[in-house]
């Protein structure tokens, strides 16, 4: 018999809330949370949408009231501080680490695409947490897994790839289980790259639209849950039915004007799921309101003929929030799925791409069994995975 690899649980800490719930019902109302914010000095506000800092450490203070209290109280004694993005982490973390127990057979994955990076400001030397493996090492310690951690980090695919990590290795048997989490917080570092390729937008961004001008950049924690055993107690489960990452190195920056690494990417996770394109019933696009990378999108996915296929970007709502992107819209994904409701694509209005596509206007009733997430990055990298509702 084969086996099969689930997603069974899920969190996720975003400016629209702390839990998945609160986040949900943001997007249901149509809020988003990209704001104006002040981030580099000597610099205009950018629109962007950022965790407040107080309300982080207030949840922070308030989830680890329990037994990892006394560990944050000793690690405080042994002079050990968490990072806003190192708090990020554990929130998301925590309810899925209390809700599983971890063994000597459970992966931990950590996807990021810059980390600590912040921690670099004003530095001569170079911080231990910078390094993606003592991040990653840092978090595994607080919770006591007990393999070595996994990072992946991959620019903006890095989530979803993450997802096809746990997958790939709960089916080769090195792991029977996995926890992955990912990441990323705004940095002046990241304003500064995406503001030098111009392509920061100058108001809440509108992905595949006509009149979109850039790209918001945003923040977040996501974590999932992935096992080979399902718990017959689970509220829900999602098969990851196929997965692949394809880079088709067009450019440092720009993606490919023919999509040919986000075309090989969806058609080599559409085949191992043995699904066909009439069979998908959303589409989970990355969307991040520049024009190439949504034309790229475009051409395709209709090169895939997915044209017809119900689409979404969830970037003016949260941002993009690089490395955790793929993972916090996945998750949204199967919310969509087990509410039936498909949240619209905030702001768009008028088709700003050469090829068309059916871009989800309103709040809509949907059954949801097959769902398709992509995401792409600098360097030309491309993921894709297809998840079924069981």
């Amino acid at each position: 018999m084969k086996k099969e690899v689930y997603i069974t649980d899920y969190n996720c800490v975003t400016p629209l809330g702390f839990d998945v719930s609160s986040n949900w019902n943001a997007l249901v109302e149509g809020k988003s949370g990209v704001g104006l914010h002040k981030i580099i000095e000597n610099q205009e506000p950018f629109y962007a949408s950022m965790i407040d800092s107080e309300k982080l450490d207030e949840e922070f203070n308030r989830f680890f009231d329990s037994p990892q209290k006394s560990e944050i109280r000793r690690l405080a004694n042994d002079n050990v501080s968490f990072t806003r993005l190192e708090k990020m982490f554990l929130l998301s973390l925590k309810p899925l680490v209390e809700r599983h127990n971890i063994t000597e057979e459970t992966a931990f994955i950590l996807s990021t695409t810059k980390g600590n990076i912040s921690l670099l400001k004003n530095k001569k030397t170079l911080p231990e947490e910078v390094f993606l493996s003592n991040l990653a090492q840092k978090i595994a310690d607080f919770f006591g897994f007990q393999t070595k951690p996994i990072v992946v980090s991959n620019a903006c695919v890095s989530g979803v790839m993450a997802i096809g990590v746990a997958k790939n290795m709960i089916l080769a048997g090195k792991y029977k289980d996995a926890f992955v989490v990912a990441g990323d917080e705004i940095s002046e570092f990241v304003i500064s790259g995406f503001n030098s390729f111009q392509a920061i937008g100058t108001e809440i961004c509108k992905p595949y639209d006509k009149n979109r001008d850039g790209i918001n950049i945003g923040e977040a924690a996501a974590a999932v849950y992935i096992t080979s055993i399902r718990d017959k107690n689970e509220k829900f489960s999602f098969k990851i039915l196929g997965d692949s990452a394809i880079n088709d190195a067009n450019h440092i920056s720009g993606p490919s004007r023919t999509g040919d690494g986000l075309f090989a990417s969806i058609n080599n996770a559409m085949t191992e799921a043995q699904v066909s394109a009439e069979k998908i019933d959303f589409i989970s696009a990355h969307g991040t309101a520049t024009i190439y990378n949504d034309e790229m999108e475009a051409i395709a996915f209709n090169r895939m003929n997915l044209q017809n296929i119900p689409l979404h970007s969830l970037k003016a709502y949260y941002g993009h929030c690089l490395g955790a992107s793929g993972l916090l819209e996945s998750i949204i994904s199967m919310e969509s799925a087990l509410n039936k409701t498909l949240i619209p694509s905030k702001n768009f209005k008028e088709t700003g791409t050469s090829q068309s596509l059916n871009i989800i206007k309103e709040n809509q009733s949907a059954e949801i069994k097959y769902i398709l997430k992509t995401a792409s990055g600098f360097g030309g990298c491309n993921a894709a995975i297809v998840l079924e509702k069981c």
